[in-house]
């Protein structure tokens, strides 16, 4: 008994190797046979491939010589070299997407170029939403350094900043106020909003106020102040002083002269404006004409009309002395 159940027990065992075996044999059919699908395929493929592999190496080519056109070019419209990084790597960039689908066709994978075309899309979208500022102000980066509507050094004034522009970079514009204060300005609110630059023309003009006595004559004081301030050193000889009478003032007959000077930064007019009012005292006090002092009537009544004596006596207030 004992030995027909050892027996029957290597019946069982032979068979399972006999499996295990075949099983085995199986595997390995199916791998050699898939080894020999793809390595068949590989050579089919083979001349695609080289010619894909051709296809990137043109196109390698062609994106590098877009990127020195495109830089050379937009070096010429801007000197701002991040616009021009910018630009000629995402010419690159395009150049070298193109030759990856041309390659992808080559190689018959048209499924992988729909899903590459379909995940960018995607991206793309996606990144709009997330970034709609930034693209905002990046795009605001451009225009300015194409169009160039101030540069570096200008004195512009825009958002409600003052100062001089020390750098304008893809994001935001840099300006430094006269009292110092380091204002950072987006492009975008730059792009949106007026911006008036002072130093384009590179000349402004300079106004200075006055009046003379009612009882001066207005046609000498007229040629006396034009006079002065024909000899403002910073003055342009080529525009010629202005001379208007503006008002009727409570003690004087007020006017204003006008005159252009080249223009670098504020400390300009200042010293301009400074100059032409020394010289404007100095030839009026020489002519003897009077820059008079405002006159007031004080009116210490309730009602009106009743004078400082008459609200203190002379006598009230010596008593209070005593």
């Amino acid at each position: 008994m004992q030995i027909e159940v050892l027996a029957q027990a290597d019946g069982e065992s032979t068979n399972q190797a006999k499996e295990t075996m075949e099983a085995s044999a199986q595997v390995v059919d199916t791998l050699q046979g898939k080894f020999t699908e793809w390595l068949q395929q590989g050579i089919e493929l083979l001349p695609n491939f080289l010619v894909a592999v051709a296809v990137l190496v043109v196109f390698a080519i062609l994106a590098w010589i877009a990127k020195t056109l495109v830089s050379h070019a937009i070096g010429r419209m801007t000197s701002n070299q991040s616009i021009v990084r910018l630009v000629a790597t995402l010419t690159r960039v395009a150049v070298l997407a193109v030759g990856l689908f041309v390659a992808l066709e080559v190689m018959q994978l048209s499924k992988a170029v729909t899903s590459l075309l379909a995940g960018a899309g995607v991206i793309g979208i996606a990144l709009a939403f997330a970034f709609q500022d930034l693209a905002a102000n990046l795009v605001a980066g451009i225009y300015m350094s194409v169009k160039r509507p101030a540069g570096v050094g200008d004195i512009v004034e825009t958002n409600d900043a003052f100062g001089k522009v020390q750098a304008i970079d893809l994001r935001n514009i840099t300006l430094r106020t006269p009292d110092g204060r380091t204002v950072i300005i987006p492009n975008k609110l730059v792009f949106e909003e007026k911006l008036v630059n002072y130093s384009r023309s590179g000349e402004h003009r300079v106004e200075v106020e006055c009046g003379v006595s009612y009882g001066d004559d207005l046609d000498t004081a007229r040629q006396v102040a034009i006079e002065a301030v024909e000899g403002v050193e910073a003055r342009q000889d080529s525009r010629d002083v202005e001379f208007f009478y503006t008002e009727f003032g409570g003690s004087s007959v007020n006017f204003m002269l006008r005159f252009w000077i080249s223009y670098t930064s504020n400390a300009d007019i200042h010293a301009a404006r400074s100059d032409a009012m020394m010289r404007l005292k100095k030839a009026l006090d020489e002519a003897g004409l009077t820059i008079p002092f405002p006159i007031r009537t004080l009116d210490f009544g309730i009602v009106g009309g009743e004078h400082l004596r008459d609200a203190w006596p002379t006598g009230e207030s010596s008593d209070q002395g005593e």
